[in-house]
């Protein structure tokens, strides 16, 4: 049912003119596949529009006739829920050997529907179903909100990675917050960036189920004490002063084909006492509450701001309260199903996703020392051969440390543990003899898991490496960079901790769902095996050069660029033309991934097009996309001079459409599943080094976007994997950065050397995009004058190189479409199944 889907032609695409031979691989078409695709089994459709039909009226309780989009879209998920649910008991229908647990602070798992209808193969028969009922397939998919569970990559590569541990059967559950409102819906006012809450559970979520029954208890504050139990042996016990409840609620997550069914298990804060009966019947109706509003912040939002000490401390309380509850419903399904918790290592292998679950290091220490009387050495080991550490960041601000006085205050018994692992860790480095180095002293600060430099903070990163069996990084690049700059020390007192395990991205998500035409052309092609096995999609290189497939893979492409500017029109009041080339930034917004260059670049084309507008320009469409932090003025101020550049740009008439620019607001997994399969170029240019993978930079290359990039994060592997020719690398490298900012006025050299920089510099600043407030990107241009962190400055020229030589690509069709067809052909190995494989076999220990 699945392949009829995928190879069904495309309404009105022409199917005619394939020829029988060229100078490469002829594209011919099975001639089973002339025909239209078989339609879904009756019986199917028919039990599944009366399962739709019964959820709408028994579960919604509305009928055909007063139903909503939205409410045909919960009755649809309902219905597939059913489905679901027996795929999943016949999951839990076994205790596995071992199972993985994921931590992680985010999942980006957007809208589900296309994902349970794909993985299930049940595509065909729920449209039938539901346009036998008079409803359209689009519609309802287009009424299911984004889950505001995520921000960025790392949530969409948990979610990525959830996925495909069902897909090849890894035996897992994901654990994670269910947030009220997730991070937060952006809206533009006159160009600023404006937040307003996510209400993506405004009407409930279909999918989810509540487990009341799966319920703990989270402590914070309070105070501990010590008892003798026997000769030498003290006990101590942690009095909170505060309690939480943790709910748990389950997501269900399709493997493909529906093999298997995992379970993303998402945290609900709740007050043990919902309202202070008395407070309330004296009068006091707000505080009776408090307690409860106190405790249900929790999970109200993600990212609350860290810029004030209460934001400080509810960052902590979020990330302590979903790790600890998990890690006691691990602790207790373990002890349940093997009875003894000094075998969790041999059955269980727990990931942490950065730093945001590194408590989990004491938090499990607690739990085996207090709740199951361990030893110290015997808890020691069972956690430091269970959890398992992924670091995504080099950014000493985004390593996190939390002030010594918050912890003590706020998990009074973690800091004691805290500071005991650090001690023992200490003296383990004075008795191997250390002492008489001569920057002994400075070796211990720097491995210490407290950093005594500008007051006292516990180091998150320092920690979870010290109790994980292995750290690992996301690309080669980053690995490498990990061992040699931030975790220097640490690594060189156990060289084989670290290790590589390169980021992917779910095909199913990412190019069966999201670019169903291309993936069509991709079994037409190479056969209906390639939706299983992401490496026979290398047989695409042979077609590369072949006219007939050249011209459906660009026509696959155009509808594409069609619907998303109409999108863009929607969305934005801006008309642009699918003909021109659609260069595309789509990513968090942050001064290191550099949408600032890009916003320079294309003033300084601005200025170039207008001081020759008879020149023959390459058409170019410059699309950005994403959030910034609400405390993050500087890159809310790139936001804001990329919507002032636009307006300036697209309202000029001596340019029309040669350039325009576009900021699509709300930037969502559903958004990027419209811009990605229209993208003709990815825009990656992050500075060297910074950037620890990226997994967008993969998208957009699956689907045939070619990048222009740095050689940063896994922008080197994608170099190494499509080809030198077939990928536009400019600027300094992770070494040449390094040497760079070593030197003096670099910023101010590199200005001076490149008129078309200054005159680019000296128009934003002048006033030229902000009349109505001439000096409003002053704090821009100052900085880069004077400071540039991140080297655009340096970096410019090259820059500026690389886009003129993609102008000249784009104008050779041929060409251009030879090098996007070798991108697809080319990323197999970018599939999160073999990012989870390796994870498998060379972390966790886990049979696939």
């Amino acid at each position: 049912m699945l392949k009829d889907a995928i190879l069904a032609p495309a309404p009105g695409e022409d199917r005619s003119d394939a020829p029988e031979r060229t100078t490469h691989a002829t594209f011919r078409e099975p001639a089973v596949w002339d025909k239209p695709a078989q339609p879904a089994s009756g019986d199917a459709v028919a039990d599944l529009r009366e399962a739709i039909r019964g959820k709408l009226a028994y579960a919604i309780g509305k009928t055909p006739e007063t139903a909503r989009e939205r409410d045909w879209f919960a009755a649809t998920a309902l219905a597939l829920r059913d489905r679901i649910v027996d795929a999943c008991q016949a999951t839990d229908a076994s205790v596995p050997n071992k199972r993985v647990y994921y931590l992680s602070l985010e999942f980006l798992i957007g809208r589900l529907l296309s994902d349970a209808m794909n993985n299930l193969g049940l595509v065909e028969t729920t449209r039938a179903a539901l346009q036998s009922l008079g409803v359209d397939l689009g519609t309802v998919e287009g009424a299911e909100p984004d889950a505001a569970l995520g921000n960025g990559g790392l949530g969409r590569l948990a979610a990525c990675f959830m996925e495909s541990m069902a897909s090849i059967g890894i035996p897992a559950m994901g654990y994670g917050i269910r947030y009220d409102h997730g991070l937060f819906r952006q809206t533009f006012e006159d160009g600023w960036q404006r937040e307003a809450p996510e209400t993506w559970l405004a009407e409930g979520n279909p999918w989810e189920f509540a487990r009341p029954d799966a319920t703990y208890t989270i402590g914070f504050g309070g105070h501990v004490t010590m008892a003798a139990v026997s000769d030498g042996v003290i006990r101590r016990h942690w009095y909170p002063a505060e309690t939480v409840l943790a709910v748990a609620h389950d997501v269900p997550v399709v493997g493909w084909k529906g093999k298997t069914v995992n379970t993303l298990r998402l945290w609900k804060a709740e007050s043990e006492a919902p309202v202070e009966l008395a407070q309330f019947n004296g009068g006091d109706h707000v505080g009776a509450v408090s307690a409860r509003m106190r405790a249900e912040a929790i999970s109200r939002v993600l990212y609350p701001s860290d810029s004030s000490t209460a934001g400080q401390e509810l960052r902590l309380r979020q990330e302590y309260f979903f790790t600890s509850a998990s890690l006691q419903d691990l602790v207790r399904r373990h002890v349940a199903e093997r009875g003894d918790v000094r075998s969790l290592h041999d059955h269980a292998a727990i990931q942490l996703n950065d730093t945001h679950p590194a408590i989990a290091v004491p938090e499990l220490m607690r739990i085996l020392l207090e709740d199951h009387g361990l030893q110290w050495e015997d808890a020691w080991h069972v956690t430091t051969n269970t959890l398992h550490y992924t670091n995504h960041t080099l950014l000493p601000e985004a390593l996190e440390t939390w002030p010594v006085e918050l912890m003590e205050r706020l998990l009074p018994r973690h800091m004691q543990i805290i500071y005991l692992i650090n001690w023992m860790h200490l003296e383990e480095q004075g008795r191997h003899g250390r002492q008489g180095e001569t920057n002994f002293a400075a070796h211990l600060a720097s491995v210490s898991l407290i950093d005594e430099s500008q007051g006292r903070r516990v180091r998150m990163g320092h920690l979870a490496f010290h109790g994980a069996r292995r750290v690992n990084g996301v690309s080669a690049l980053h690995t490498d960079l990990m061992r040699s700059t931030v975790f220097r020390d640490l690594h060189a007192l156990d060289g084989d901790k670290i290790v590589n395990k390169t980021n992917g991205i779910t095909f199913r998500r990412w190019l069966h769902n999201a670019n169903p035409g291309l993936t069509r052309l991709a079994v037409e092609a190479v056969g209906p095996g390639v939706l299983d096995d992401p490496g026979l999609l290398r047989g695409l290189d042979a077609f590369a050069e072949d006219p007939a497939f050249v011209k459906r893979y660009a026509a696959a492409r155009f509808s594409r660029k069609q619907a998303l500017a109409e999108i863009i029109a929607e969305r934005t009041g801006i008309e642009v033309d699918p003909s021109a080339l659609f260069d595309v930034q789509i990513k968090r917004i942050h001064e290191y991934k550099r949408q600032l260059l890009n916003v320079i670049e294309t003033v300084a084309l601005y200025q170039a097009i207008k001081a020759e507008p008879h020149k023959d320009w390459t058409p170019r469409v410059k699309i950005f996309g994403g959030k910034a932090a609400p405390s993050y003025s500087q890159a809310k101020l790139i936001i804001k001079l990329a919507l002032d550049v636009a307006k300036t740009v697209n309202d000029d008439p001596e340019v029309a459409d040669r350039l325009k620019v576009v900021f699509l607001p709300n930037y969502s997994v559903s958004l990027a599943e419209a811009i990605i399969p229209a993208a003709d170029l990815s825009e990656q240019i992050s500075t060297a080094g910074m950037e620890a993978s990226g997994t967008g930079n993969m998208k957009l290359a699956l689907n045939g976007a070619l990048t222009v990039g740095t050689l940063d994060g896994a922008n080197i592997e994608i170099r190494d994997h499509v080809g030198a020719d077939n990928i536009f690398i400019f600027g300094l490298d992770a070494a040449g950065v390094q040497a760079r900012i070593t030197e003096t006025n670099y910023a101010q050299k590199a200005i001076q050397a490149s008129p078309r920089l200054a005159a680019a510099l000296d128009m934003i600043a002048s006033g030229r995009f902000s009349p109505d407030e001439p000096n409003r990107f002053r704090p821009l241009t100052d900085d880069l004058r004077h400071r540039d962190q991140y080297l655009l400055t340096v970096d410019f020229d090259d820059y500026w190189r690389a886009q003129r030589e993609i102008d000249a690509a784009w104008k050779d069709q041929a060409r251009w479409w030879a090098m996007a067809i070798r991108n697809t052909a080319r990323m197999a190995w970018f599939s999160s199944d073999r990012s989870m494989r390796e994870y498998a076999e060379e972390i966790w220990r886990v049979q696939v």
